[in-house]
């Protein structure tokens, strides 16, 4: 497995441009918590026996990402399960509106898929996950290195810049 030092440096290799960049700060989120919402709009089972509107395949799924981080770098995980929770408080105020959730994070699924595109066309680069789709999980950790490093936070790793 690769180190998390790697990971983010050969991220880093297909985003350098600054326009890119700030596409990937407001569309890297978005697609974060329209992927929550898309997996918790998929009903579960109701023969589980469960009720929390929090057990669905929205949450399943941000656990199994915090799991990843974890072994990645656990620093960065620690302020991605904060990040992780208000995302996720952010799709439960979106599942009382009265707009199927389903439709919305379709909606700001496919727009912030759309600016990735769009920043990578102005960057000249494809997008890392193309190589690898691991790298769908290390876009925002990328991101977080950056805030960290800002803060003066170790990461558990040396260099580079977002």
């Amino acid at each position: 497995m690769r180190n998390i030092e790697t990971w983010l440096d050969e991220y880093g290799v297909s985003h350098r441009h600054p326009t890119n960049k700030m596409i990937h700060w407001i569309c890297v989120p978005l697609i974060m918590i329209a992927l929550i919402g898309l997996l918790w709009a998929v009903p579960v089972s109701a023969a589980w026996g469960l009720r929390s509107p929090f057990f669905n395949w929205g949450v399943g799924a941000v656990l199994l990402m915090l799991v990843y981080d974890y072994i990645l770098a656990w620093r960065l995980a620690l302020g991605m399960t904060l990040i992780s929770l208000l995302m996720i408080g952010i799709v439960y105020g979106a599942s009382l509106l009265p707009v199927p959730l389903g439709w919305l994070a379709a909606a700001v699924f496919v727009l912030a898929w759309a600016g990735q595109f769009i920043g990578h066309g102005i960057e000249g680069r494809k997008p890392s996950f193309i190589k690898d789709l691991q790298f769908l999980l290390i876009g925002p950790l990328w991101l977080l290195a950056f805030v960290y490093r800002s803060a003066g936070l170790p990461t558990g790793r040396r260099h580079a810049h977002p």
